[in-house]
């Protein structure tokens, strides 16, 4: 079975984090993840995590640098995580699709939420550039 890549945004700004609510499916509603989704085929995955950020908060990113890691998830899927943020002029983010909440962490905020366990070691790489 062949891996399928899927995208997550450590979406920065001003020193925080963007975490995002799940709104389903139900066994993951409730609890938090970083914003993204999946590669479609024949696509880059910096195109999806772009594509994702756009259809899920309304906003447009650039991606900056991908993180160390590759967190598996339920198979076929593995999670790969970017460094993003926001071009000027996006306006703000807003839970569109698959979320019922947004989020800003700062530094000492990032573990006041339920992180989704795939999510939970990009936001400890995240931490330690945050308090850096």
């Amino acid at each position: 079975m062949t891996e399928q890549i899927v995208v997550g945004a450590a979406l920065l700004a001003g020193g925080r984090l963007l975490a995002a609510r799940r709104s389903a499916p139900e066994e993951l509603a409730g609890r938090w993840e970083l914003p993204g989704g999946k590669v479609e085929p024949g696509e880059a995955p910096e195109a999806a995590l772009v594509r994702e950020l756009r259809e899920e908060l309304g906003v447009d990113a650039e991606v900056i640098e991908r993180l160390p890691g590759t967190w598996p998830l339920k198979p076929p899927y593995v999670l790969q995580v970017w460094t993003t943020r926001l071009l000027p002029g996006s306006g703000a983010p807003e839970p569109l699709q698959d979320h019922d909440a947004l989020r800003w962490l700062g530094a000492g905020e990032l573990w006041d939420v339920d992180w989704l366990e795939p999510d939970v070691p990009a936001v400890q790489e995240v931490a330690g550039r945050l308090r850096s």
